[in-house]
């Protein structure tokens, strides 16, 4: 039998952290199961994906864990041979509950280039418990000793927020178009790191999701989701890169969304925003209504606002968030 190819293997690891994922948000969540979806790109022809995920229940505002597998074997003009990744966000209701964001991928290029990785991995509380924040540091140096430092310096610059002069979240990982001279360390790695932090947070979240929430902690958690929603739609280059690159998966790219934001607050920011992203922030204000609901339908509204405006405005890329890298997501898939 002859050896997976690295595209297997990516796809092996992912598949595996997505069920460790689900197992064990299930088996926290006692009362919670996740639903399941599946996509297909071109039909089926370049692949898909699978999508658990839930929200508004008693322990989830909105929770998903993506798995897509995309390649371009039979089309000579792509440059790209497939992209393999685990994407996911976990929104916990109890305002005490950090939400966590993950990513991990491998892409692989035609013509005998080879491939990499981004490794990608935040704690994002409404409210911050230092001893929490430590012991997700503490993970990420404990699985990614020699990477560490320099995974933290682009967590750090790819999840800052310059208009609002702020982060998105207090402990950030970021490795961008990562690869060494040792492909299966290089695996080794993501799945160290994938199932370290799977199990990290589940922790975390296990010790939170039942602490005592006053109506002031809801507040502060509504105004954290509003950020959030307004640092992915206005700065994240994956979720921009994801619904320029086709339309076929835009509830799943939007899985990361809170399911309310605070509409007055997100449009009291686009004073701050420099143009064009401040017509961006105004198409986005508009696709929400009044009482913050992100249905699926406003989330498909909010994604054909994103891809309108840099269509519009392909020089605004520039302003979106990026680590040392920019990685050329976009033109790999043209």
């Amino acid at each position: 039998m002859s050896s997976p190819t690295p595209s297997e293997s990516a796809l092996e690891l992912v598949s595996s952290l997505q069920k460790q994922f689900v197992q064990g948000l299930e088996k926290v969540a006692v009362s919670v199961k996740f639903n399941h979806a599946e996509w297909l790109r071109d039909e089926g022809r370049h692949g898909g994906g699978s999508r658990y995920f839930t929200s508004d229940n008693e322990v989830f505002n909105r929770a998903s864990v993506n798995v897509s597998h995309i390649h371009y074997q039979d089309d000579p003009d792509k440059k790209l041979a497939s992209a393999t990744a685990l994407s996911t966000i976990i929104h916990p209701r109890n305002a005490h509950a950090p939400s966590m964001h993950m990513h991990i991928s491998w892409t692989e290029m035609k013509g005998g280039q080879g491939g990499y990785w981004r490794v990608m991995a935040d704690l994002n509380p409404s409210i911050e418990y230092a001893e929490d924040s430590e012991i997700f540091r503490q993970c990420f140096e404990t699985v990614a000793p020699e990477q560490f430092e320099e995974g933290s310096a682009q967590g750090d610059k790819y999840f800052h927020i310059p208009a609002l002069g702020r982060h998105r979240g207090v402990v950030h990982f970021y490795l961008e178009q990562y690869r060494s001279d040792d492909p299966a360390a290089d695996l080794a790695l993501a799945s160290r790191f994938g199932s370290a932090v799977i199990d990290c947070y589940l922790d975390l979240l296990g010790k939170r999701m039942q602490s005592e929430q006053s109506s002031e902690d809801r507040n502060v958690q509504l105004a954290y989701h509003t950020l959030y929603l307004f640092q992915v739609l206005t700065l994240d280059r994956g979720t921009t890169s994801g619904l320029l690159v086709h339309d076929q998966n835009d509830l799943g790219i939007m899985g990361s969304l809170p399911s309310h934001i605070d509409r007055e607050l997100l449009e009291s920011w686009k004073e701050k925003m420099t143009s064009p992203q401040d017509e961006l922030l105004r198409s986005l204000v508009n696709a929400i209504p009044a009482n913050g609901e992100i249905s699926d339908s406003v989330r498909l509204q909010l994604a054909h606002a994103v891809r309108t405006h840099y269509r519009e405005h392909p020089e605004a890329l520039r302003q979106q968030a990026s680590g040392n890298v920019v990685p050329p997501t976009v033109d790999n898939h043209r």
